[in-house]
């Protein structure tokens, strides 16, 4: 089953038996502003993240003026196409990103959304395609990218089944290492509608690395699918909650993101280390025996008592005979005088006649 679903995204390996490949979304949150873009990158890196993520946009390839908002957010731009354009960096700008990221150790990865997007990330030089799910059935895009012959992380928030099979044939055809991630392009989404009962079906229907890319806004589905094994985890990303943007209700802030990644390094330390409960046992000896009880005696007890359930009861530590062999004793003699609250042992008891 985990036969070829191991691949790598740049140095850092991915699949069974490797760390979750982490990934900080910053998508539009950065505004427009480079500063911000950058202080993004150091504050992701920050919080343990493995890699951060940003979507490339060129107005004038991927839209038209006539392109609707959907939700009118922006009080600077009249138009979605001119939020578009004020979303775009330069090629230089977007390679400046990327060495900032190579300098704190994390994976710089961008969504494209045009052919030209594309071109220009690949000269950038990003060691794999994050393929946004509006672009999953974009044969322009989606041909151009695979032509690039890098891994690709499948994003499926607005695909059909047939139109997501349809992708991993053509990236198969491609030879292509892959990963298909459970998504909802619902901003925030809701407890009902993450969808975490896709991580397991994808990997079963696609034999192939799986992930989540979240947009509850919350670190819970990240936790869960990390208990599931995913491959990959994608959250968006807010410095704070108070940043304007579309993205923001959708997002975790920066601590929230350390915590979750936290979260998801304890889990994966959980599952490669699975406990034998005997043997856990065992080496709790000396616990044991401060917490679990022996048989002692309620009263003082003459020698020669044949014992009877009200001469006994059981109290810390375990000092003498189990507390679960306590009825084994009732109709024992004692062969020697025990006092209130003394612990009871095998040579206190006459030989038994059995």
């Amino acid at each position: 089953m985990t036969a070829g679903l191991t691949f790598a995204i740049g140095a850092r390996q991915l699949g069974p038996g490797h760390p979750c490949l982490v990934v900080g979304e910053v998508a539009q949150s950065h505004d427009g502003s480079l500063n911000l873009a950058h202080a993004f990158v150091d504050a992701i890196a920050n919080a343990g993240a493995d890699a951060v993520k940003f979507q490339t946009h060129i107005a004038a390839a991927e839209s038209t003026p006539e392109e609707p908002w959907r939700v009118k957010f922006s009080r600077e731009d009249k138009t979605r196409y001119d939020y578009w354009k004020r979303m775009e960096f330069s090629a230089e700008q977007w390679q400046g990103l990327k060495a900032h990221a190579d300098e704190r150790g994390v994976i710089f990865l961008s969504s494209p959304f045009s052919v030209e997007a594309v071109d220009l990330l690949a000269g950038v030089g990003v060691p794999a395609w994050k393929v946004a799910s509006g672009e999953v059935s974009n044969p322009l895009l989606f041909g151009r990218m695979a032509q690039t012959g890098l891994p690709m992380l499948l994003s499926t928030g607005m695909s059909l089944l047939d139109e997501i099979d349809e992708a991993v044939v053509h990236i198969r055809e491609a030879s292509l290492p892959f990963a298909v991630l459970q998504c909802t392009s619902a901003y925030p989404c809701p407890p009902e509608k993450v969808g975490l009962n896709l991580v397991p079906f994808f990997r079963q229907r696609y034999r192939c690395a799986v992930g989540l890319s979240d947009h509850s806004g919350t670190i819970y589905p990240g936790l869960a699918a990390a208990a599931l094994g995913v491959e990959v985890l994608e959250v968006h990303v807010a410095l704070t909650r108070e940043m304007p943007g579309p993205d923001v209700p959708a997002s975790v802030t920066t601590t929230e993101l350390r915590q979750l990644v936290e979260g998801v390094r304890f889990i994966e330390a959980m599952h490669a280390h699975p406990v034998d409960k005997d043997a856990a046992a065992r080496e709790m000896s000396s616990l044991r025996e401060l917490f679990t009880k022996s048989v002692v005696a309620r009263v003082q007890l003459p020698a020669g008592t044949v014992l009877s359930a009200e001469h006994l009861t059981v109290k810390k530590p375990a000092k003498g005979i189990p507390a679960s062999q306590l009825s084994d004793l009732i109709g024992r003699r004692l062969r020697r005088r025990i006092r209130a609250d003394q612990f009871v042992h095998e040579d206190d008891l006459e030989r038994s006649s059995s």
